[in-house]
């Protein structure tokens, strides 16, 4: 009774605040379907649509056979989670937490392996490390490196430690061995025969599948960006800055901290127009990028919630990322400081390259995305006419 009291409460405060702030609601809105509209959904469209034929045509169960030497001993998962691993980092979230579903449902994992997975499998992609984080926000390409160094390998950490959660479950027995390739093209070729779709079928269940995922992903894009605006316009988001202000952090990260918390692209972007010294603020951004934000996390326990795979273990694991992340970036920095001004080119708006792929998405990303929306419901039209026929 409690749980529906305060839900109820929290669903009228939320509808009262949409009324009371129309104007800035509109403007975060706008500023959420932005982001997924013109970069989110052009640039993990190719890389959903891409896996799900890969696993469709058995390839993952392939490369799981091989790779099982590598993946077992560094993180104690089959090696078809290599698949997961490298395609997530390389795509962003919440991918890895929607192919491990994927393998979780065809049994290919377990449900303690498929916790380990997506603890450490959902990353930030390249494209807004280097693209969005370092050159659009710092003004710098260089920092790129260091953001990502310690991003992914703090990922790899969490990986490595996550090898030990539940170690004595011993649902299911695996082969430690490596398979050889005549094996693994085996592996491949049954596992396709077992899917049983025509070509055909299986490219219109990766669309629809990839833009029912993406559509689901730019709800909460613009959800939580309205959120995070009603939080500063009714001065709610100062009762968070209390408990920063315990911390021995800078006043200035409070405010960006707290927005970074919610929604990290928001956070980011406060953080680097803050006037603190530019070590703080990279080790700030590293933290906001290893904890995801809670944007980043209801995606992925909405995608989580169509199986029985625990969110907790994620959740903590995003805590630890957060930490290591902040830990590598304040100590590679010093690395970095002695080459920053000989070696790496810093980035200037005015000369910036119009053909870079940021002036991509944003320039042919809105029609890309209109086009793959299109065609989703041309394939569920003709799928539901052949069917009523």
């Amino acid at each position: 009774m409690i749980k529906s009291i305060a839900l109820a409460f929290f669903a009228v405060g939320l509808a009262a605040s949409l009324i009371l702030f129309p104007t800035p609601v509109l403007t975060a809105s706008l500023r959420g379907l932005d982001l997924w509209w013109e970069v989110v959904f052009p640039s993990l469209l190719p890389f959903f649509i891409t896996a799900e034929l890969l696993i469709g045509f058995g390839v993952v169960h392939g490369l799981g056979a091989v790779s099982e030497r590598i993946m077992r001993p560094l993180f104690n998962v089959p090696g078809c989670g290599g698949f997961v691993w490298v395609m997530g980092m390389a795509s962003g979230y919440p991918a890895g937490a929607r192919w491990t579903t994927d393998l979780y449902k065809n049994g290919q994992v377990t449900r303690t392996e498929a916790e380990r997975l997506v603890a450490f499998t959902n990353a930030s992609s390249p494209l807004f490390i280097f693209g969005a984080v370092a050159v659009g926000f710092f003004h710098d390409a260089g920092l790129g490196i260091l953001i990502a160094s310690a991003h992914y390998g703090g990922n790899f950490i969490i990986g490595i430690l996550m090898r030990f959660y539940k170690r004595k479950d011993l649902t299911r027995k695996r082969d430690h061995t490596s398979s050889s390739l005549k094996e693994a093209f085996w592996t491949m070729h049954h596992s396709r025969l077992r899917d049983g779709r025509t070509l055909g079928k299986l490219l219109g269940d990766a669309v629809t599948k990839s833009v029912d995922t993406l559509l689901m992903v730019g709800g909460f894009i613009m959800l939580f960006s309205v959120l995070t605006e009603l939080l500063k316009q009714t001065g709610l988001i100062h009762l968070f800055t209390h408990f920063l202000a315990l911390t021995p952090l800078p006043e200035g990260f409070h405010i960006p901290l707290t927005a970074g918390m919610l929604e990290l692209t928001t956070g980011i972007g406060a953080v680097t127009q803050s006037h603190e010294a530019l070590p703080a603020q990279l080790v700030a951004v590293s933290f906001i990028l290893g904890f995801h934000g809670f944007s980043i996390q209801a995606q992925i326990a909405s995608i989580l919630a169509e199986t029985d795979i625990r969110f907790l273990p994620y959740a903590l694991a995003r805590c630890a990322h957060a930490v290591i992340a902040a830990c590598l970036t304040y100590l590679l920095y010093f690395l970095y400081q002695p080459f920053q001004a000989s070696t790496i080119p810093s980035w200037n708006p005015a000369r910036s390259d119009p053909f870079s792929i940021l002036a991509f998405f944003q320039q042919y990303g809105p029609p890309l995305t209109l086009s793959a929306i299109l065609l989703m419901i041309f394939i569920r039209w003709r799928a539901q006419a052949v069917k009523n026929y």
